[in-house]
């Protein structure tokens, strides 16, 4: 059957790491016509600007499995979408022509982040190149995301009975309203986004903390907002926390509309990093958008992410 093939899990053995290990998927491509607005490129430029400084280990991310999705995920969803059977429109929403190229990719997607949450749990952090594709719904994709990777790696948590509490810190410019309809309603998970008010999506859900940001918000009005609500994530006591750490809010993305600088969002990282440390909460650091041009502006925000990470984390 074809969709068992596709689903099939490729093993890649490795020895124990002694630098820290980033999961990518860029060895899956997608064609997408020139003047598509994703910017595929970005995940092969960040791993070989990553690979310039010798501090990790890149591994390729595994598929995740039909029941790692299905406890988030309808599973006639999964099932069509694998199949290529989904209609013009649902493959309009989620903004990608359907390939096998992208099957593979959104189930590495997945698979990266799960092996990054296995990481965080082990040795106190763990990242993903790929991932944060927090558009996806239920039963749908929507805006670049098919599966919500950081939704189905929480719910495989909670099945294996090993964290009770879990937050999500969104800080991708675009509203995660995929992860807060599949979370509304769930107690034991946090969900906060800090987004643009008036960006994507423009029918937003509720999170259950959402901090609205209008145009043109710079460096110091956004750093005191984030300041504000972190003390809500740490009151809520979590396991571990997911990070999606998209970089879209920067002043060159074309589609973020905020203005932080290159140092904003490295105080922004910083600030993620400090509080998760200070209280020994588990992070998983996914990728998330980024839309700048040049498209080394958005790999350099990006590579910026992992490298503070591993610099204020280290290693157990």
């Amino acid at each position: 059957m074809a969709a068992q093939t596709s689903m099939s899990s490729s093993k890649h053995n490795h020895a124990p790491a002694k630098k820290p290990v980033l999961y990518y998927t860029d060895h899956y491509g997608i064609s997408l016509p020139s003047e598509h607005k994703f910017p595929i490129p970005k995940y092969k430029k960040l791993r070989e600007r990553l690979t310039q400084e010798s501090i990790f280990e890149f591994v390729p991310a595994e598929f995740a499995s039909a029941k790692d999705l299905e406890r988030t995920h309808h599973a006639g969803y999964i099932r069509k979408f694998i199949a290529g059977e989904l209609s013009e429109q649902e493959m309009r929403r989620i903004g990608f022509p359907w390939s096998q190229g992208l099957v593979e990719r959104s189930l590495a997607s997945v698979g990266g982040t799960l092996a990054a949450t296995e990481d965080a749990i082990k040795h106190g952090w763990g990242g993903s190149l790929a991932g944060g594709t927090h558009h996806a719904y239920h039963a749908e994709g929507s805006g670049f995301c098919v599966f919500n990777d950081i939704a189905v790696a929480i719910h495989k948590l909670f099945a294996q009975g090993r964290v009770e509490r879990a937050a999500v810190v969104d800080l991708d410019v675009h509203q995660g309203d995929g992860t807060a309809q599949i979370f509304a309603g769930e107690q034991n998970v946090f969900t906060l986004s800090l987004h643009g008010k008036n960006n994507f999506p423009f029918r937003k859900q509720n999170s259950r903390l959402d901090v609205e940001l209008t145009d043109g918000t710079g460096d110091e009005e956004y750093l005191s907002a984030l300041d504000r609500i972190l003390p809500d994530i740490l009151a809520f006591r979590p396991r571990i926390i997911f990070y999606q750490s998209g970089v879209d809010a920067l002043e060159s993305d074309s589609l973020g509309r905020l203005s932080l600088t290159a140092q904003g969002m490295k105080d922004r990282d910083r600030r993620v990093f400090t509080a998760v440390i200070a209280n020994k909460i588990p992070l998983v650091i996914t990728l998330g958008g980024g839309y700048s041009k040049p498209i080394e502006l958005t790999v350099e925000a990006h590579a910026s992410t992992y490298l503070l990470a591993a610099e204020m984390f280290g290693r157990k």
